[in-house]
């Protein structure tokens, strides 16, 4: 007969509880220093590593940004020279009054004014065009995009060099092409108006497709639903575009708005490289010498830095002007919405 060998389970202890886990080892009092001395350190890392992260910018800002600032308002105050800056001699606020009573200065202001307006209102119109056609479904629409971007990409210096060349009097293609209709030639670079269209125009070319690209994202984040009401409604393409597209893009309008104010009243670039002598004068007679060249030749031609100065802080307190000017209408858009 076989024999049955049964495996029989150990005895439970006393009690019937199964066997735990062996109790810690008692932690000493050099291990309890040294956790607490780390959980300190990582306490002081969450706190300040974000501080430590941003501040290069900070540190970059008060260098090349706020102390520039402040130490300009500084030389407003004195009649100080380029050939020795640290000579200053405090005079007050007469190079305010002298630049204000300086006809040169208004009219480096006007001809800002005048090219600001000159290339910023055909330009935004322009971006908004170009940004809705682009909205449509179009073959290769990737390219198109991108190629928007390439004048923003090019150098300024290049581009006012093709525009000097496109602008001659005597050898540019555009009077070629006005001559092959029978209007005389233009002194493109001589005369007042048509030298600040001439400038204007290099400004709209590098700024076109920036700006078609911000309304372009702009379209894109505007609910589809709307413009499926719309249609029910039987309207028509342009319909909704002066009735959808328009209403939904105020903000994003106002934005390219105050952005190309601020940048038309810092042209610089465009006039200097345009004039035929290459100098500050902005032309013979400043008829396009905008207020960044004006500040320059008075800087750094004429050698008067507290002068200088005194137009930089001017120009600053302009764009605090538009600044609020945008404030109070932004507020009032979100308010009427």
């Amino acid at each position: 007969m076989a024999t049955r060998h049964d495996t029989a389970a150990p005895p439970a202890k006393e009690g019937g509880a199964a066997p735990g886990r062996p109790p810690a080892a008692p932690v000493s009092e050099h291990e309890q220093r040294h956790r607490a001395k780390l959980s300190r350190r990582w306490q002081r890392d969450v706190r300040w590593s974000p501080y430590a992260f941003v501040s290069p910018f900070f540190l970059l800002f008060v260098a090349f940004g706020l102390f520039p600032l402040i130490y300009t308002g500084w030389a407003s105050l004195h009649q100080v020279e380029l050939t020795a800056p640290t000579d200053m001699n405090w005079v007050g606020i007469r190079n305010y009054t002298r630049i204000f009573d300086d006809e040169f200065f208004w009219n480096a202001a006007k001809n800002t004014l005048t090219i600001g307006i000159i290339s910023t209102v055909p330009q935004l119109l322009m971006a908004m065009g170009i940004a809705h056609i682009l909205n449509y479904k179009l073959r290769a629409s990737t390219f198109y995009r991108v190629a928007m971007l390439a004048p923003y990409a090019t150098s300024i210096a290049a581009a006012s060099l093709v525009f000097v060349l496109l602008f001659g009097r005597d050898y540019g293609m555009i009077n070629w092409a006005l001559d092959f209709v029978g209007v005389d030639p233009v002194d493109w670079q001589g005369d007042k108006w048509p030298s600040q269209i001439a400038v204007s125009t290099i400004i709209i070319w590098r700024w076109t497709g920036y700006n078609a690209l911000i309304y372009l994202a702009a379209m894109q984040a505007i609910p589809q639903d709307l413009y499926e009401s719309a249609a029910l409604d039987g309207a028509s393409r342009w319909q909704q575009f002066l009735h959808v597209t328009l209403p939904s893009l105020r903000p994003t309008i106002l934005f390219t708005a105050v952005v190309s104010t601020i940048g038309a009243s810092q042209v610089f670039g465009e006039p200097l490289l345009f004039d035929a002598n290459k100098g500050a004068s902005g032309g013979a007679e400043h008829q396009f010498q905008t207020l960044g060249l004006y500040l320059y030749e008075q800087g750094w031609v004429n050698q008067h830095l507290g002068r200088a100065s005194a137009i930089a802080w001017t120009m600053f307190l302009i764009l605090i002007v538009i600044g609020i000017v945008n404030y109070v209408i932004s507020r009032r858009l979100r308010a009427s919405s």
